[in-house]
């Protein structure tokens, strides 16, 4: 009689059991950005591993097609967040200027952030370099199928590389990184101008009497509040749409085109690793930081980069996430975020040194020592003036192919696997970004320690405005706040 019973009791357990952990994982996924993104992510490859060419279920127009629709989601929140982009970054530069109240603030904020991201685009493609030497993945790579790959887009390919700059063009191309009107500049979308022109204003604003400068900078307060809000409302979308890139780009490529530059993709995959060791090993020099701390407070955003290959436009995530989570000052961060977004690409540089070599291997061209130098700083400088953009990474290739001796139409052989590296590279990207707010934060006289009384003195509302965005965002923002 007692075996019956606990059988029945058992039996009685299991279905009462069984919905309380049901509640229990929604409850975890719900609360969750990152965890929502992550199942999003897998399940939106194995849906583009099933309508692929992989599997071979579904023809390929019709795989296209599903493709295609899939994908809406994810691009009408690229243009969401895109939406937004601008006046943020219009907004939190112009503010975080006027809160350092004085040019010596912004100069020391500047200087260092500056010279942080061209001394680690540096040591980035260095070690792409390095790397690609050591293992040399252009030796695994099956000649016969290079020329096959330059006959479907070889002429093409060529046309549409630009040419490298000459020296005669540099101060040409100098005068041009400055706006000549401000509201052109804000349409255009050309982030470099834009970050120029609001670092401009957000000078002068500083010197200008406080009674004529506070209604301005109570109309960014406001602007920067509602797309905060509207950053929230999108947020909420973010899983469906990285379930929708996802498996667009998995049904275009298949998990087969992996295979011919597999040892192209795993030297990538090693100096991105890298690259992001000594990331986490300056955090914890700075802040003693732990790397499992730093991964856990910015995963959101990692993961987001990663989904969208844009650092773009994750950039109010990053900006919320460093004020929130990594406690760095506000007038540190509005500057940093916006300018790392525009020029820091050292990821995308180190993909560049990786692949120029890599290609130089396939087509037997001995770069040299001059070679090899002037591919890292073609890279470095390529990279810094590089949009924030999915796909730019690889037309930028091109024009350091041409300047090497390297036939440009040799990228048609990386081609099926970019997409999948711009992802990872543009993770290292914005966490260089995040990286830089907390190295120049604490080198500015920062720490976190009194970012709230900082914030209150200068008057920039960031409670105000973190409340606005976290109380909106909810299962995304929300948890930056917790």
């Amino acid at each position: 009689m007692t075996n019956d019973a606990d059988t029945a009791a058992a039996t009685d357990a299991q279905p009462r059991s069984l919905p309380g952990l049901r509640r229990h994982l929604y409850a975890l996924i719900r609360t969750r950005l990152w965890l929502q993104v992550l199942v999003a992510m897998f399940l939106g490859v194995g849906f583009g591993t099933l309508i692929g060419p992989t599997a071979g279920l579904v023809a390929a127009d019709v795989s296209t097609m599903i493709g295609n629709w899939v994908a809406l989601p994810g691009r009408l929140f690229l243009l969401a967040i895109q939406f937004v982009v601008v006046p943020l970054v219009i907004a939190s530069v112009i503010r975080g200027i006027a809160a350092g109240e004085g040019g010596s603030s912004l100069g020391q904020i500047g200087g260092r952030a500056v010279a942080f991201f061209i001394l680690t685009t540096l040591f980035a493609v260095a070690i792409g370099v390095t790397v690609a030497l050591l293992i040399e993945p252009g030796g695994f790579v099956d000649r016969s199928a290079v020329g096959e790959a330059l006959a479907t887009a070889g002429s093409a390919t060529t046309s549409a590389a630009p040419a490298a700059p000459r020296v005669d063009q540099i101060p040409d191309m100098i005068v041009g990184l400055f706006p000549t009107d401000p509201l052109s500049t804000f349409v255009s979308g050309n982030m470099l101008q834009i970050v120029i022109a609001s670092a401009i204003l957000g000078i002068a604003l500083v010197m200008t009497p406080l009674d004529q400068r506070r209604p301005l900078l109570e109309l960014l307060a406001s602007v920067q509040a509602v797309c905060m809000v509207i950053v929230g409302w999108v947020l909420k979308f973010a899983p469906i749409a990285v379930f929708g890139l996802l498996a667009n780009i998995t049904s275009r490529i298949g998990l087969s085109a992996l295979l011919g530059t597999g040892m192209y993709v795993v030297t990538v995959l090693l100096g991105l690793l890298l690259l992001l060791a000594i990331y986490l090993l300056i955090v914890w020099l700075q802040t003693r930081r732990g790397p499992v701390g730093f991964l856990r407070d910015i995963r959101d955003v990692m993961l987001l980069a990663f989904s969208t290959s844009s650092s773009a436009a994750v950039m109010p995530l990053t900006l919320t996430t460093v004020e929130n989570r990594l406690k760095v000052r506000s007038e540190v961060a509005r500057f940093v975020v916006p300018l790392g977004t525009t020029i820091n690409m050292a990821g995308t540089a180190l993909y560049q040194g990786v692949a120029t070599i890599f290609l130089a291997q396939i087509f037997d061209v001995d770069l040299g020592i001059s070679g090899i130098v002037l591919v890292v700083v073609m890279a470095t400088g390529a990279a810094i003036g590089s949009p924030g953009t999915p796909g730019v990474g690889i037309v930028i290739l091109a024009t350091i192919l041409s300047s090497v001796g390297i036939p440009s139409a040799g990228v048609a052989i990386i081609l099926g696997v970019d997409r999948l590296l711009d992802m990872c590279r543009t993770v290292v990207n914005v966490t260089g970004d995040m990286v830089a707010c907390v190295v120049v934060d604490r080198m500015t006289g920062g720490g976190g320690e009194s970012v709230a009384v900082a914030s209150a003195a200068a008057g920039n509302g960031t409670a105000e405005n973190g409340a606005a965005g976290n109380g909106t965002a909810g299962n995304g923002v929300a948890e930056k706040g917790a």
